[in-house]
């Protein structure tokens, strides 16, 4: 059976590879996503790709599927080489409006995260630990390939909103969650912290921590215990897991 698409010029082909740029996915208000076990996640999750490019016709799809030489699809993947599968998806509903808090939530803010692998990540840790919903604030691309990839499909299942402050601190407040800002600084250790109700954890950027509106907006400063040394912090997503599952903790009553 010969495939739909053999040339790298075609103009598919092209359009799969601006993709990897985000200024394209904003655009065209799609993401990609690579590989069969992610694909099938978002399927499970609800979503409909808007078409998929596979190497091997019996891969088993839904709606528009366009096979294409392996080779060619390798130009496409975000990595070296394909795993053989890349669909295309409209992109999450990120509106703060669509995000139902629930009673008690756990929420978890990330701060300008810049670092898809970190974001993606930490999106994995907040579905494990059963948080409400994950909320952006600043420059945060949840649709990165990378993002999507390190998350596992957490981000399918995950609510997740992107905001700014102004519009997400009468938010918080109308629904009575106090804002935990993790801080170097923070005078209140973790452990002597009550998470137990409703509650949204704030992540600042990798390099320079929180930032001032951050610490402005927020409730309570809170710091993880650390030992004496020459490191200055834990990384983004250990300091998020550390929170979290320290909520999970006092929440279960353990």
């Amino acid at each position: 059976m010969p495939f739909d698409i053999t040339s790298p010029m075609n103009d598919r082909i092209k359009w799969l590879i601006r993709l990897r740029e985000r200024r394209h996915r904003d655009r065209d208000c799609v993401f990609l996503v690579e590989g069969e076990r992610l694909y099938g996640r978002a399927l499970l999750a609800g979503l409909v790709p808007v078409a998929t490019f596979v190497a091997d016709p019996g891969t088993e799809t839904t709606g528009e599927t366009i096979t294409v030489d392996p080779s060619v699809l390798d130009r496409v993947s975000y990595r070296s080489r394909s795993e053989g599968l890349v669909a295309v998806f409209p992109m999450l509903d990120t509106q703060l409006s669509g995000i139902e808090a629930g009673e008690d939530p756990m929420i978890l803010i990330l701060e300008n995260i810049e670092k898809p692998g970190n974001l993606g990540a930490m999106a994995r840790t907040a579905s494990v630990a059963g948080a409400s919903a994950l909320i952006a604030v600043g420059s945060v691309d949840v649709h990165n390939p990378n993002a999507v990839r390190a998350s596992t499909g957490a981000v399918f299942d995950i609510p997740i909103a992107v905001t700014g402050w102004e519009a997400l601190t009468p938010w918080l407040a109308a629904r009575g969650v106090e804002v935990i800002v993790a801080s170097v600084q923070g005078h209140e250790p973790l452990w002597e912290t009550d998470l137990t109700g409703p509650v949204a954890i704030v992540i600042g950027a990798e390099d320079r921590g929180h930032s001032e509106e951050a610490e402005q907006r927020s409730d309570r400063l809170v710091a993880i215990p650390q030992a004496d040394g020459n490191v200055d912090s834990l990384n983004a997503s250990v300091a998020a897991a550390v929170l979290l599952f320290e909520a999970v903790r006092q929440r279960s009553g353990r």
